[in-house]
């Protein structure tokens, strides 16, 4: 198993595991959405990779089996991010052959390490049940707001 930052040349493999990963998310994309999403997503990730977002790659035999995504953000400083600057963990995804084999925590502490480097304040991140236990042995800690999740749809 080998691992690394992904860069432009991993575009089509970068969308083909977020298109893995929403699909499972999601329990199925509807048709439409998947050939939006599957058309936007290189530009994306050409324009992104590599400055506010640092992708990681976990691969056996040049087979990519596992992903996480770093997004970066700067945001007006305040108590929770004196520095301003913040990260959202994002698309946390091993094939399912390939899982609770330790590839998707070591490619976290990559993640980790990098976050730590770029001195952000703090990391965010959404773990579905069965990955709080991963997320907490990094040291993750459950958060609790007195604020509501909310979102306008468009």
């Amino acid at each position: 198993m080998t691992e690394r930052t992904a860069s432009i040349s991993d575009i089509n493999t970068l969308t083909e595991l977020r298109i893995a990963y929403l699909r499972e998310d999601n329990g199925g994309l509807a048709p439409e959405a998947e050939a939006q999403i599957r058309q936007n997503l290189p530009d994306y990730f050409r324009r992104r990779l590599g400055k506010e977002l640092i992708a990681y790659l976990a691969e056996e035999n040049g087979e990519a089996v596992s992903c996480c995504f770093l997004l970066i953000t700067e945001k007006p400083a305040g108590p929770r991010f004196p520095g301003g600057m913040t990260g959202t963990v994002l698309n946390v995804y091993t094939k399912p052959g390939y899982r609770r084999h330790g590839i998707a925590g070591s490619l976290m502490k990559r993640l980790l390490e990098k976050a730590s480097e770029l001195r952000l304040d703090c990391l965010e991140l959404k773990a579905v049940r069965s990955a709080v236990k991963l997320y907490k042995s990094l040291g993750f800690e459950e958060s609790f707001s007195k604020y509501t999740d909310m979102k306008y749809d468009f």
